[in-house]
């Protein structure tokens, strides 16, 4: 099953570009080549700039109030394992009181670094970043991987508040869902939304053997989704020729 997601504010939409982009450092950093390194710093300059929007933080922290509140209000009740409970909202407590510990923007250590500032200014240049223009930094990519590693370790050791503090809030509100089959008669989808309800989040679960592509719309009233097939050209159309179904999880 291949999983969409769509953001029904703005707020949401933040925090999924940036844990895209933490989930695609988690996956270069480890690697040993300078090429999967140079991706790495390109993507740590990218969730600089997405996390430097002023009220992501505020956000952040709004929401996990939200969850604690929510959590503690479970407290005695004999259906919840008091054990799991407390658990969460432990984890809860730790990636508030690391996001509370914040100082200045993230990743300010990152802007403050005359050297990776540099690199930044020029890593969006096609082939700005050969050795003739950065032979510091040419250099460095010949350092042995073990020393990259550190190195990159060091630089996004601030990232990792926000970064935790973005797992928990995001697997939470996906964990609250509610999932169903939806019929989509010649491919297409509407829901009215519950008045009252204030939904953040839509996850669509679709089997990729039918070969069909979702286009999402959403607000706080409405639902709706149109089933697409692509051809050669990755030009899409309505699949009107197709009755399909597939998983619908709203979040709120």
């Amino acid at each position: 099953m291949i999983l969409y997601e769509y953001p029904f504010n703005e707020s949401i939409r933040t925090m999924l570009r940036l844990e895209h982009l933490f989930n695609r450092l988690g996956e270069l950093m480890p690697r040993t080549t300078p090429v999967d390194h140079h991706y790495a710093l390109g993507t740590i300059f990218e969730i600089i700039e997405v996390a430097s929007r002023a009220d992501l933080k505020s956000d952040l922290l709004k929401e996990l109030d939200r969850y604690r509140a929510q959590f503690m209000a479970y407290k005695g009740n004999p259906a919840i394992l008091e054990s799991v409970l407390d658990d969460v909202l432990a984890r809860l407590e730790h990636a508030h009181q690391g996001l509370l510990n914040l100082v200045g923007k993230t990743g300010q250590n990152i802007a403050t670094n005359d050297w990776l500032m540099s690199i930044r200014s020029r890593i969006n240049i096609p082939g700005g970043t050969c050795e003739f223009d950065l032979p510091t930094y040419y250099a460095w990519q010949h350092e042995p991987a073990s020393k990259r590693q550190a190195d990159l370790q060091r630089w996004t050791a601030s990232l990792n508040p926000m970064a935790q503090a973005l797992h928990i809030m995001l697997r939470l509100l996906r964990d609250g869902g509610h999932s169903h089959m939806v019929a989509a008669p010649c491919g297409q989808f509407q829901q009215s939304l519950k008045e009252g309800r204030t939904y953040t989040l839509l996850r669509l679960r679709i089997d990729p053997s039918l070969g069909l592509i979702p286009e999402i719309s959403a607000n706080r009233l409405m639902v709706s989704i149109r089933l697409m097939r692509q051809d050669e050209d990755f030009k899409t159309k309505l699949a009107s020729d197709v009755d399909a179904s597939f998983e619908l999880t709203l979040c709120a």
